[in-house]
């Protein structure tokens, strides 16, 4: 496959000069508008309208004179436009659930970094306040120093009420 310009099968062919080209359009612009659609067909709103519509229409069908009527009882033309619409549907659905993913799965990632920095500063916090606490063991506290004071003062005043020696 040396002479096809391919390095690597995971990647799609670039397109060949002079053949019929695909018009481009934003990946991101589509699938914001698939988004969108995909959020109405999720609403009371659209199942509303669309049960309108097709009550609407096997009534027109059924209850208006024969002359009038463009689509008779096995409805076909009624089932085909369901299914264009459903065909459209799902691939949007799951192009906007694809998305959601994506969204949620760089979500998670952050959590887990914003996590992880949490345990660390957490961890780093535990060992400064043991650190502290020891140190705070070998300091002398204000009970201390006063109990030492106390029997200095002792001593002193001992002293001073003892006899000199000769």
């Amino acid at each position: 496959m040396t002479g096809t310009g391919r390095t690597r099968l995971d990647q799609p062919r670039t397109a060949r000069p002079g053949l019929l080209s695909l018009p481009s359009y934003d990946p991101e612009a589509f699938g914001v508008l698939s988004e969108r659609i995909a959020r109405f067909l999720g609403t009371g709103r659209f199942i509303v309208w669309m049960t309108v519509v097709v009550v609407v229409w096997i009534a027109w069908n059924t209850l208006l004179p024969t002359s009038v009527r463009f689509d008779e009882y096995p409805f076909i033309f009624l089932t085909l436009a369901l299914s264009l619409q459903a065909s459209y549907a799902a691939p949007l659905i799951l192009l906007a659930q694809n998305r959601q993913d994506n969204r949620d799965r760089v979500n998670m990632e952050q959590d887990r970094a914003r996590s992880d920095r949490n345990i660390a500063d957490t961890e780093y916090l535990t060992r400064e306040v043991a650190a502290l606490r020891h140190g705070l063991g070998e300091v002398a506290t204000r009970d201390f120093i006063r109990s030492e004071l106390q029997s200095l003062l002792k001593e002193i005043d001992e002293r001073r009420d003892a006899p000199e020696p000769l």
